[in-house]
């Protein structure tokens, strides 16, 4: 059979294995059985040997049906990796009216709107951040609209452009060019930017992923409203060659369906502008928070996060699967292998957690329990 579709990496998960195919950077997770079966065929010569390998397992078994099915998923798998391709028709003059500068970590920059709502696409997570300083920026982006496509550039060259409902992919380029304009690095030096929350206790850090609405970014708060602090909100970037999360500077976004709860424990919530950015998200508040200790701390276990109005907190270890199905979909991964082997020695490091709770005090003290755990291992 074609060996050229097999997995470059495969790693054992307690009963799953986790399977990396460089030609799409796809990581997929199987069980046990589909794996054997899935390396037999790689074994046999011919159709007709794999229908003597399923024979000797159960002579019940469709060997055709299961080749074909096979045969779809390493196709789907060895899918070729899309990388950003830049639109020659774009017009790069911008004509952008709204300027804005910023000062991160003693640097300078500037990003120039085409309007209020593409302004909102970026400005109110990093408002916090911003200067009236007349020093020349280090560098510059412009962000504006063109056919109903976001372009982004950067020092007047295009670096993304995408349809104006695809938004979010914007923000996550942008959010890359940030870690590397404060780190000094290139985009190649990442394993991976993460989509979830980083809370640190001045050693370690926790990763908290979960699905938009399960609570990731209202339990940050809570947290660094009993003195943990905020490595990184929704985005939280993690370097090759440390494994470690690095801090990003942009504000929590906060859903109006926890103001309430947050107001008594954030000073001046009130203060904080409500920004309508789309329907779906409802109204926000960015708040922003002290900048932790350290500009990066390692990261020593994720918890995906499950708000479930009146349940009892629990915490409990969960499998790779659920994990990885929540983790991998809205996060960017390196699709250099080298990252891809680090990426998963680390996973496979990392205890993940399932965390379900309701009441805002039982829940921080289960974290404080994590993190004592994590310090005394």
């Amino acid at each position: 059979m074609n060996n050229n579709l097999a997995p470059t990496f495969k790693k054992l998960f307690g009963s799953y294995w986790m399977l990396w195919y460089k030609k799409s950077n796809i990581y997929s997770v199987v069980d046990t059985d589909f794996k054997t079966i899935l390396y037999q065929y790689f074994d046999c010569a011919s159709l007709d040997d794999f229908k003597t390998k399923i024979a000797s397992i159960s002579p019940s078994l469709d060997y055709y049906t299961i080749a074909q099915n096979l045969q779809t998923y390493l196709e789907q798998c060895n899918a070729e990796y899309s990388l950003d391709k830049h639109l020659e028709s774009i017009n790069i003059d911008s004509k952008c009216s709204i300027t804005k500068t910023y000062s991160i970590n003693g640097k300078v920059l500037q990003i120039n709107f085409s309007s209020d709502t593409v302004q909102k696409t970026i400005h109110p997570s990093i408002a916090h951040l911003e200067t009236n300083s007349l020093s020349y920026p280090n560098v510059i982006f412009d962000l504006f609209l063109d056919n109903d496509n976001l372009c982004l550039l950067k020092n007047k060259a295009l670096i993304k452009t995408v349809p104006k409902r695809d938004y979010h992919k914007i923000q996550g380029k942008f959010a890359m060019e940030l870690f590397c304009f404060i780190y000094n690095n290139k985009e190649e030096d990442w394993l991976g930017t993460f989509h979830g929350c980083t809370i640190a206790d001045g050693e370690n850090a926790i990763l908290f992923i979960g699905e938009s609405g399960k609570g990731k970014s209202t339990l940050s708060a809570l947290l660094t409203a009993q003195d943990f602090e905020l490595v990184a909100d929704d985005v939280s970037p993690m370097l090759a060659y440390d494994s470690c999360i690095y801090h990003n500077p942009s504000a929590i976004s906060i859903k109006k369906g926890a103001f309430n709860l947050l107001k008594p424990l954030i000073n001046d919530f009130d203060l904080f502008p409500e920004v309508i950015f789309n329907k779906a998200k409802g109204i926000i508040k960015y708040v922003p928070c002290k900048k932790p200790l350290k500009d990066k701390y390692p990261c020593k276990a994720i918890i995906m996060v499950n708000y479930t109005k009146n349940a009892e907190t629990k915490l409990d270890l969960v499998s790779i699967k659920e994990a990885l199905e929540t983790l991998v979909p809205e996060s960017w991964l390196s699709p250099n292998p080298d990252h891809a082997e680090y990426f998963l020695d680390w996973l496979s490091k990392t205890p993940i957690y399932k965390l379900t709770y309701s009441n805002t005090e039982s829940v921080t003290e289960e974290i404080s329990k994590c993190f004592k755990q994590l310090r005394e291992q």
